[in-house]
């Protein structure tokens, strides 16, 4: 077993203890710095002055780790590389880098704490750096949670800084200038009689230096490219179908391969009959693989016309066949023995209750599909002396150890080649496709194989969205909510994650609760309880995790408690919120969307707030009764980062991701039917149309103390406020997505 699985094992079991408030590790081990993984195999007279920046007489290679997934991640990581070295868009190509311990994530560990995100406290402060540090001690190199940018604002700047004062070294070293007089600009280092010296013609000399550690970073009024929009590296190539994607590799030899896995997520594959497929043209191989069968062509067109017609004799799931079970168990899981935690309990919940009268809802989430535009695959070489993956992952390194156990090698020897996405939204954090080509591959020595899965087989096996429940009570006195008590019954998306990677799952999910616990809104008796459902169907982390359906529920049930006290529901928000950072959100969002001013007949505004991965975010929703259904005309955003990056970006993640909300809220489910996905295709699981979409109008605040990232808070608060602007347009209260069951929208 690898050092990597070795420490990701204790990793929990250490989170666990740092909860505790235990010891974690030793400081020397945190403080350690992970090797350089750019000097391996470095060419004579380049120099890798860190592990993001490379430089030969040829040019200069920026480091991006974080995986483009469609967010813009290389574009961003870049930026912030280039901001401090001097480089301007154009002077620099960028790579991925190899998966390394260099690597890691130390935002996304700094986030696994059971603390509102803006408790500055000791304790509270403590473990997000422990839990900082156990990610850097394990090397766990993840791209999810909206870190990329929180993980890299200041380390990329650092990179850059230190390679800038590192170049600058050597071209003193090379000139007699002292160092105090050099400054840069353009990819070059200016000397004070004005020449200067070319970034590329100093890499020699720099490859010879220790790097220059001890550096500053600039001041935000010296920023070049922090703040100011810019234009993404991938945008001609995205915008002239010229953007190579992981599905775009090819290589001499190459055999394709189709795959048909039991649709019963996790059932064993009992018996099949390839006698129809092997007679056809282009197909070379039929082989077993873990609980299905693969066709091997010259082709991945024959490949899917192939696996069509074998015929296969599955097992059962492991699960509930019918989608009444899925719900019964839930149903059942609002008991003692199933409360994960309580995560809030303030004032007085039980006697403000009794106190009555009580206000009562129940609501619900479903299964939802990730459904990338770009369907799951990956090209994998085994060799002698090691293998080769090309593909899009999340999880590189974790990829490498799944590899590396199938073909028989040590996870070094598996070299993985990272490539662009087209999305992902919490798809790529898993392996089946990287696992069932090493499985083919394995068969095919020295042969790359390149697995496709078709549209259908992608949604099969999907590891969708958590389903849930929620129950809420409440009560409002005097014109104000008094009482807020919200249940929360849901399956573990991380729990069943860590299954499939192998590890346990001590302690409380946080994702169970996230979105609902954690709102700035001082209620005066104010409960909240999670509860874990036993697995059902295998889940995964789908964008904005669990805020996605527990931002729903908690703002649905406050949104029902305003409306009975007869209060408005931005004021009342406003009143109840006691974080500074949070009322200006909202304040915002009511000034965008003119809040309180009429609308006229059959129209309707609704307001939802959810704070998640530390973003607090306002949205307001309008809409208008058509005699065909809901139109949605304009949305509304206001949220906080702390500092945006790249404004255009920034801008087109807000609205990407309020789209893919909506779309999702309005029209999505996964179901089961014998144990099997009944959705396999888009037509049966639709996104929002293009002649649907609403002006999304977006205004970012920098109040926040702390940089955070964008690409998923948004996501939450979009279903919950069209549910409210639809309530106020129609008088329908809608608890369960997706809403066109109830209503239908043109």
């Amino acid at each position: 077993m690898s050092r990597l699985r070795t420490i990701a094992r204790r990793s929990f079991l250490i989170g666990s203890a740092a909860i505790a408030g235990g010891v974690v590790f030793g400081v020397y081990q945190v403080r350690k710095t992970p090797a350089n993984p750019l000097k391996d195999g470095l060419a004579p007279g380049a120099a890798a002055l860190n592990p993001w920046v490379r430089i030969d007489k040829n040019g200069i290679t920026l480091i991006t780790p974080q995986t483009d997934l469609g967010q813009g991640a290389y574009s961003v990581q870049a930026l912030l590389i280039a901001e401090e070295l001097d480089l301007d868009f154009g002077q620099f190509r960028t790579e991925p880098g190899p998966p390394a311990a260099a690597y890691y994530n130390r935002a996304l560990g700094s986030e696994q704490v059971p603390f509102l995100s803006y408790d500055k406290g000791m304790a509270a402060e403590a473990l997000r750096g422990a839990m900082g540090g156990l990610f850097k001690l394990m090397g766990l190199m993840v791209t999810g949670g909206s870190s990329t940018v929180p993980d890299g604002f200041d380390k990329l700047r650092e990179a850059g800084a230190i390679a800038r004062e590192t170049l600058k070294l050597a071209a003193s070293g090379k000139t007699g200038v002292a160092v105090a007089q050099l400054k840069t600009a353009g990819g070059a280092v200016l000397l004070p009689d004005g020449q200067s010296i070319k970034y590329t013609e100093l890499a020699e000399m720099a490859a010879t230096l220790e790097p220059v550690t001890a550096v500053t970073l600039r001041e935000p009024s010296q920023w070049r490219l922090i703040g100011k929009p810019q234009q993404r590296l991938d945008i001609v190539a995205k915008s002239t179908g010229t953007q190579a994607y992981g599905i775009d590799v090819a290589m001499p030899g190459m055999v394709h391969a189709a795959v048909k896995v039991n649709p019963r997520q996790g059932g064993k594959l009992v018996r099949f009959d390839a006698s129809k497929a092997k007679a056809m043209r282009g197909v070379k191989q039929i082989v077993p693989v873990t609980n299905g069968v693969a066709v091997i062509a010259d082709n991945s067109w024959r490949a899917f016309q192939a696996i069509k017609q074998i015929a296969c004799e599955w097992g059962p799931a492991p699960y509930p066949a019918e989608m009444a079970g899925h719900w019964s168990a839930i149903a059942a899981s609002f008991t003692a023995e199933r409360l994960d935690k309580e995560w809030r309990h303030d004032g007085k919940v039980d006697q403000a209750l009794a106190e009555g009268p009580v206000i009562e809802a129940e609501y619900k989430v479903p299964y939802v599909a990730h459904q990338p535009l770009e369907p799951l695959n990956a090209v994998v070489k085994v060799g002698a002396d090691g293998v080769d993956v090309w593909v899009a992952h999340q999880m590189p390194r974790f990829a490498q150890e799944k590899v590396a156990a199938i073909t028989g090698h040590k996870p070094e020897q598996v070299r993985l080649h990272q490539q662009s996405a087209g999305g992902s939204f919490g798809h790529r954090l898993e392996f089946e496709n990287v696992t069932l080509c090493a499985e083919i591959a394995k068969q095919l020595p020295g042969v790359p194989v390149k697995l496709t899965y078709s549209r259908e087989e992608d949604f099969a096996h999907d590891f969708p969205r958590q389903i849930g429940m929620a129950r809420g009570k409440g009560r409002v006195k005097n014109g104000q909510v008094d009482a807020y008590d919200l249940q929360v019954a849901t399956v573990s998306a991380s729990a069943s994650q860590a299954g499939r990677l192998g590890q346990p799952q001590p302690g409380p999910d946080l994702q169970i609760a996230a979105g609902a616990w954690n709102q700035p809104f001082a209620i005066p008796n104010f409960r909240m309880r999670a509860y874990k459902v036993p697995e059902l169907a295998p889940t995964s982390s789908w964008r904005s995790v669990g805020a996605s359906s527990q931002g729903f529920f908690a703002n649905a049930f406050l949104e029902e408690l305003i409306h009975a006290a007869g209060a408005d529901p931005l004021k009342e928000r406003l009143r109840l919120c006691n974080h500074e950072v949070s009322r200006k959100v909202l304040e915002a969002v009511g000034q965008m969307s003119h809040w309180g001013t009429p609308l006229g007949p059959n129209r309707g505004r609704g307001l939802a707030f959810v704070e998640s991965f530390g973003v607090p975010v306002a949205e307001v929703v309008e809409v208008t009764k058509m005699d065909k259904g809901i139109r949605i005309d304009k949305v509304f955003v206001a949220l906080d980062v702390g500092r945006v990056v790249d404004p255009v970006n920034f801008d087109n993640q807000v609205k990407g991701a309020v789209v893919w909300a909506l779309g999702h809220a309005m029209n999505c489910e996964i179901t089961y039917a014998d144990g099997m996905a009944q959705q396999t295709n888009f037509p049966q699981h639709p996104g929002m149309r293009l002649d649907q979409c609403p002006e999304i109008v977006v205004r970012a605040l920098e109040n926040a103390p702390q940089v955070r990232g964008v690409g998923e808070p948004p996501v939450p608060p979009a279903a919950p406020a069209l549910a409210a602007a639809i309530f106020a347009a129609t008088g329908k209260r809608l608890r369960e997505m997706p809403f066109s069951k109830f209503v239908d929208f043109v």
